[in-house]
């Protein structure tokens, strides 16, 4: 499943329209990492390089240049190289990025230096992500001092640097419908490996074991990449809200935490699910699970265009904290403990974040100060939690090491919300009945 090139052609398009008159826009894409001795990591394109072009080689740069005669599309590549592709695989080259990925003017890398400098001459304003990359930053001073030493010869190098991520980024928060049957895609297939775990779970197991069982199905489906480090965390490890050791044995009478979630073209599902190692919750288990589920039914059911992003989030602090005063975890008055933040102590996250390409995806959540309202297209987690820590000799012993999140995909559409990771049961009876018919 992948997007069509005419998508990212469209992009481009979009991207240009949105640049000031005298401006072009550069955007680099990621290199291979060293791993250890003659190893590198899996390489992952950058998400704004592969947003506007599908090209997934590293060491690339896309400018985009408006109004330029010989080609608005530029980039550079990587040459072909038949010897080194015997080990490394296949390039597409200049004349590949031309023909496959409607660039309309690719040139060896190995030219940038002297090439570059050159397509910069007359553009007033430079757009792209200062700051993000040193080596990119020190490049670039290179490439316009370059051009400023020919001011004489009637050079002209541009007078401004622009930071293109606000208009890149608010416009990667919008979704296509061809982005939305990706997501869809990724979250079925995270969905389909949480009910696998699930499946396998009993005591004994390891945290690992679970992993693989998450992994392995979505590489089946084709999704070989997580989208994330995947967190299995057993018992008092569900309250480290990062947990990726995975390496524990699984304990009767635990719960376990599972946040993990494929991509799929780049793009990413994030799902948390919570159930107990033995196939039963315990009735204090119950209790605190069914106080987070009832609060991410309400976050979910508020989601619709128009609510400020910030009212889901308050939603789950209200609803948390009354919550734990009834069960004793919290005393005082509902408005004052909400005011002092007592609720911190169980609940340190926000209830969501916007995901997409990346897992916490680009997109500003205020706009001129203000939280920005919910629009169609727009796709969030809502997982609302409660972690107590197993050494809080402040709460009776029956809670301590109890961490719990539910986390689910939801895409705002104009008519409310589309839940995309549904097909994981969360309700206690349904999880239950999955794990007791395996």
């Amino acid at each position: 499943m992948k997007i069509a090139q005419h998508e990212f052609a469209r992009r481009r398009a979009r991207l240009m329209q949105a640049l000031p008159a005298g401006s072009m826009a550069l955007v680099a894409a990621s290199s291979l990492k060293s791993r250890n001795r003659d190893s590198e990591y899996p390489f992952r394109q950058h998400s704004d390089f592969y947003y506007l072009t599908g090209f997934n080689e590293p060491d690339a740069i896309l400018l985009l240049m408006p109004g330029r005669a010989e080609g608005e599309v530029v980039m550079f590549c990587p040459p072909r190289d038949p010897q080194m592709e015997i080990w490394t695989g296949y390039r597409a080259g200049p004349e590949g990025c031309v023909r496959d990925f409607g660039i309309d003017q690719a040139i060896d890398l190995d030219r940038v230096d002297e090439e570059l400098p050159r397509l910069l001459d007359g553009f007033q304003r430079l757009y792209y992500s200062i700051g993000m990359d040193e080596t990119l930053d020190t490049r670039v001073r290179g490439w316009l001092n370059t051009l400023r030493a020919q001011a004489r010869l009637g050079s002209s190098a541009p007078v401004e640097l622009a930071l293109l991520d606000r208009l890149l980024h608010e416009q990667r928060l919008f979704k296509s419908d061809a982005e939305q049957a990706l997501m869809r895609r990724a979250s079925e297939i995270s969905a389909q490996a949480h009910c696998q775990a699930m499946r396998a779970c009993r005591p004994g197991l390891y945290e690992y074991q679970l992993e693989a069982e998450i992994t392995a199905v979505c590489m089946h489906e084709g999704a070989r990449f997580q989208a994330y480090s995947p967190i299995v965390g057993g018992g008092a490890n569900g309250c480290i809200l990062h947990y990726i050791e995975n390496e524990d044995p699984l304990q009767d009478g635990d719960l376990v935490l599972i946040d993990a979630g494929c991509e799929l073209d780049n793009y990413a599902s994030d799902i948390t699910r919570t159930f107990p190692v033995n196939g039963r919750f315990n009735p204090e288990q119950a209790q605190l699970y069914q106080l987070v589920l009832d609060i991410q039914d309400a976050c979910i059911e508020a989601i619709r265009p128009g609510v400020p992003f910030n009212e889901i989030h308050d939603l789950s602090v209200r609803m948390l904290t009354e919550g734990l005063v009834k069960l004793g975890l919290l005393e005082g008055e509902l408005e004052q403990l909400i005011e002092e933040g007592a609720y911190r102590r169980f609940y340190m996250h926000r209830v969501g974040h916007w995901l997409g390409m990346d897992v916490h995806d680009v997109g500003d959540y205020k706009v001129h100060g203000e939280w920005r309202p919910l629009e169609p297209g727009m796709v969030m987690t809502v997982e609302p939690g409660v972690y107590i820590a197993p050494h809080d000799e402040t709460v009776p012993l029956k809670w301590r090491g109890i961490g719990i999140r539910i986390e689910d995909d939801v895409l705002v559409t104009e008519r409310g919300y589309e839940v995309l990771t549904a097909g994981v049961p969360k309700r206690i009876a349904d999880i239950e009945a999955l794990m007791a018919s395996a």
